[in-house]
């Protein structure tokens, strides 16, 4: 499937639209937990069982980013959302069969397995593309797209609640809101493939320095280089940090207050996780569009630096002012949410935008490490914590300074990124040029 290439005079500001109704369609991964409860009831799950197919669909978000990447870059944007569409939605179907027959390896193949595909091939799609429209403001227009992901979850969680209120708890109930899903979606994301445009020519708008000035690195050579790596454990130490609070937010928030005059009910924890997924959405396009002023290894300074320092103020004197824990928290996760959308921006400046895409897949590999790796050290450590008679906040002290010394490795990887070597600068004439040849549509050529 060709992309089509943009008309004269076509609005560089269409272009973030498509982006967000694909990414404010996967984004609903974050609202998988309003499912676990009705699973657990009706299909007699654990909740490990009942959680395996979001972890199942991180793991494929990070997996078919990284080996689907360059497929995403020599075919196009609307490809890559297309093949988002399909399976991400195709997911949901199954999902629904497999609740509506109480077949829950079905729920976990369609939503984990195949949806996850969609997750991963939707959420690099229009990084590339978006980059190439907005050379000048890199930062700020990828995080408009991945700011989408974020709030994905502030409509479909209530969305869903709904749903099943209205079509019952049970399996049939489930099946038929995984059903509404699939095919809402299906619908909202159609426009973002309908939209999508790749600009014509290497300068899409006047006045704007082309994105294919300067170095330029293919990811192969990309994943080669000591600074990849070094950006590899800068993003997952950041998301570890970060998906460690947000994946136990609302006992965190109820423990650390229980033995006070204040303690937390149920609904205002449920309060502090809609407001920490407001702050990971807004971290996504505030600190990404502050990157593009203050540069992206400073950002990054911010999120590393500023979030320990936040990490410490919760373990030493966070159980002794609300304000302070909740204020914190809203600070860590907004660095979560704004560490995501700048990373594009980040190795487009190291490697150039040639292959920026296919470069992002790759290193969305950390993501899929970090996501089991921050839930893992926080619930093993205040499990094992409470076993020892411990109870309140010193079930997460010691999991808050394990956060604060990663954060330390992410800062010091940070710390060593270097331009990249000028052996790696230069991508073959030939290659390159059969690239944009594949991309331009034949009535273009």
């Amino acid at each position: 499937m060709s992309p089509p290439v943009a008309p004269a005079g076509w609005s560089r500001w269409l272009v973030p639209p498509a982006a967000l109704s694909v990414h404010l369609s996967i984004g609903q991964a974050y609202a998988w937990s309003v499912f676990k409860p009705p699973l657990e009831s009706s299909l007699g799950l654990s909740g490990t069982q009942s959680a395996l197919p979001f972890q199942l669909a991180i793991v494929m978000l990070g997996l078919s980013a990284a080996f689907g990447g360059t497929l995403v870059e020599r075919n196009g944007p609307r490809w890559a959302m297309t093949v988002a569409l399909v399976c991400f939605s195709s997911g949901f179907l199954i999902a629904a069969l497999g609740a509506a027959t109480e077949q829950y390896w079905l729920i976990v193949l369609g939503y984990g397995f195949v949806g996850g595909i969609g997750l991963g091939i939707g959420y690099i799609s229009p990084v590339s593309t978006l980059i190439k429209w907005f050379p000048d403001r890199p930062g700020m227009a990828t995080g408009i797209a991945i700011m989408g992901f974020g709030g994905g979850a502030l409509i479909a969680s209530p969305w869903s609640a709904q749903m099943l209120e209205s079509f019952g708890s049970d399996s049939s109930g489930i099946a038929l809101a995984f059903l509404v899903h699939g095919l809402s979606y299906a619908i909202f994301m159609t426009l973002g493939v309908l939209l999508v445009r790749v600009p014509r020519g290497a300068q899409p708008v006047a006045g704007v320095p082309s994105a294919v000035e300067g170095v330029q690195v293919s990811a192969s050579r990309a994943v080669r280089t000591p600074q990849f790596w070094c950006l590899w454990v800068v993003l997952c130490m950041n998301v570890t940090a970060g998906i460690g609070i947000l994946e136990k937010a609302a006992p965190m928030i109820t423990d650390f207050f229980a033995d006070t005059s204040t303690p937390v009910s149920v609904s205002a924890a449920a309060g502090f996780v809609a407001l920490l997924s407001a702050a990971n959405m807004a971290g996504r396009i505030g600190w990404s569009s502050t990157s593009d002023l203050i540069g992206r290894k400073n950002i990054y300074r911010v999120y590393l630096g500023v979030g320990a320092l936040m990490y410490a103020l919760i373990a030493l004197i966070g159980d002794s002012s609300k304000p302070l824990f909740v204020l914190c928290a809203l600070v860590i996760l907004s660095f979560y949410g704004g560490g995501f959308a700048t990373i594009p921006a980040y190795l487009k400046d190291l490697f150039g935008a040639y292959q920026v895409g296919a470069i992002h897949g790759r290193l969305l590999t950390a993501w899929s490490t970090a996501g089991v790796l921050g839930p893992l050290i926080v619930n093993w450590i205040a499990d094992r914590q409470e076993d020892a008679g411990k109870d309140g906040s010193s079930l997460y002290t010691l999991s808050l300074f394990i956060m604060i010394g990663l954060l330390a490795v992410g800062f010091v990887a940070n710390e060593l990124v270097r331009p990249v070597h000028a052996r790696h600068h230069h991508v073959p004439a030939q290659r390159e040029a059969a690239d944009v040849e594949r991309q331009q549509p034949e009535s273009a050529a």
